[in-house]
């Protein structure tokens, strides 16, 4: 049985960091892209970030670039979203989610997904 189980979100001032994770079971997370997706309240679910499978490439959505880094560690299976210079904006139910090898941003074709990890950034 495959899951994925993502934790580390929480309240944080603007400025500060969180590293989210996403940590697999059921399938090794080297076979397939991994994508972090975010929803706001009211608001549709957009991807933040991709590493591809095929190459490693990593992509991110222009709202984050410089700010957020997907990383991983194999031997935990084990994806990482790094966030810094954390902004009210990026307030949302941060999700992961993978089982395709190339990275799309429409969640829907994912075949794995979380239950998600609230950030919070507020004053």
């Amino acid at each position: 049985q495959v899951q994925l189980v993502e934790s580390g979100g929480g309240l944080v001032q603007p400025g500060g960091s969180l590293r989210l994770s996403c940590a697999a079971s059921g399938l090794s997370l080297d076979d397939y892209a991994i994508i972090w997706f975010r929803q706001a309240p009211g608001k549709e679910r957009e991807g933040v970030g991709c590493r591809t499978t095929t190459d490693h490439s990593l992509y991110y959505a222009d709202s984050v670039k410089g700010r957020f880094t997907i990383s991983r560690d194999n031997a935990k299976n084990t994806v990482y979203l790094q966030m810094n210079s954390l902004k009210p904006e990026d307030t949302a139910v941060y999700y992961c989610a993978t089982g395709i090898k190339i990275c799309a941003n429409n969640w829907r074709v994912y075949t794995y997904g979380g239950q998600g990890t609230q950030v919070t950034v507020s004053s």
